[in-house]
């Protein structure tokens, strides 16, 4: 098989644009979740506080990752999963609760962070995240 010139510009081109673009989807994942954060928070000030996510360290099957999430005095707790194509997960409204509590399965693309963020009932949020290492990908991965 015989290249021209042209053809080789042309393949190499397809190449370089094709290496790039996981790295614009993972930036637009993130810029997501940001926005998500920032419209659960009203762009308030998040802290650290008494938020416990619990999430596995690896997942073999991205498609059902267990999590569990509990903060103590939390009006409501917003999950995100930062490299999923939609990071949005769950969000768990309780009502007057001494200890607020959630648990589900989730799914995962790959390797990426969950992000727990919590209303607490003074109006404060605090956040917490956890890396989940995935074998197989759950989201079409």
């Amino acid at each position: 098989m015989n290249l021209s010139r042209r053809q080789a510009l042309a393949l190499g081109g397809a190449v370089i644009t094709v290496s790039l673009l996981p790295v614009d989807l993972a930036h637009a994942a993130s810029d997501q979740s940001n926005e998500a954060i920032a419209a659960f928070t009203g762009g308030a000030d998040i802290g650290e506080g008494n938020l416990e996510l619990t999430t596995p360290e690896i997942a073999e099957n991205g498609n059902t990752v267990p999590i569990a999430v509990s903060a103590s005095g939390a009006v409501s707790v917003l999950i995100l999963a930062d490299g999923n194509p939609s990071p949005g997960v769950a969000t768990f409204h309780f009502g007057e609760m001494a200890e607020a509590s959630a648990s589900t399965r989730i799914r995962l693309a790959g390797t990426q962070s969950v992000i727990a963020v919590a209303k607490m009932a003074d109006g404060s949020f605090i956040q917490a995240a956890r890396s989940v290492k995935v074998t197989i990908g759950g989201c079409g991965g």
